[in-house]
């Protein structure tokens, strides 16, 4: 249903199994927000009950419905309540995990090789990051490796795992969790809450 792209970690592409997420009740604007919300919460619970350290993971999110009328057969992979939702709900979303994908040495050049079909009519990712306050960033040593391996013993780091999601010339959501708060009442989320990943996900629909 949707091409593979980019991972830090492994070689080729694929396509994983497909979940059901977001929601809408109409075909506006509003609801592909509401649905892209749905959507990238559901992809960080997902991603979240694997625990901590682990890979960046990236999900196609495609319209239920739509996919559904391309590939019939799809219903039968599909929870029941995802069908039925579907078909009330123009804008319910679906994500697709990406499987297999080709080795980057960062999360940018990861960004930098995804290219996606026009079925696809979104994307989220989740990535966990190593965040320290700005007196601390500004010492690190100028070697990546060297700098990582001080963020990973620093007494003032903070684990964070960020899932950020955005629709084609649509809205973005994001949503923060913390490994020393990691329960789903202390998510940080918000349309812009990373914004240069926001923009770094929606360059690779354009």
């Amino acid at each position: 249903m949707t091409q593979g792209t980019g991972d830090s970690t492994q070689d080729g592409a694929g396509v994983g199994t497909g979940s059901g997420t977001g929601g809408g009740t109409g075909g506006g604007t509003d609801d592909a927000a509401g649905a892209l919300v749905d959507a990238v919460r559901e992809v960080e619970q997902h991603v979240a009950a694997a625990g901590w350290d682990g890979p960046v993971r990236v999900f196609a999110l495609v319209r239920t419905r739509a996919a559904l009328e391309a590939e019939p057969g799809l219903a039968d992979q599909l929870d029941p309540a995802v069908v039925a939702a579907a078909r009330r709900e123009p804008w319910h979303l679906t994500s697709v995990e990406q499987e297999g994908l080709p080795a980057a040495e960062d999360l940018e050049g990861l960004l930098g090789g995804m290219a996606w079909p026009p079925t696809v009519d979104g994307v989220a990712l989740t990535v966990e990051r190593l965040v320290v306050p700005p007196h601390v960033e500004e010492g690190l040593p100028d070697d990546p490796a060297a700098a990582l391996e001080v963020l990973r013993h620093h007494p003032e780091r903070t684990d964070v795992r960020l899932a950020v999601g955005v629709l084609r010339d649509g809205p973005s959501w994001c949503v923060v969790r913390t490994r020393s708060h990691d329960d789903d009442g202390s998510l940080g989320q918000g349309p812009d809450a990373v914004p240069g990943l926001v923009e770094a996900l929606r360059a690779t629909l354009a």
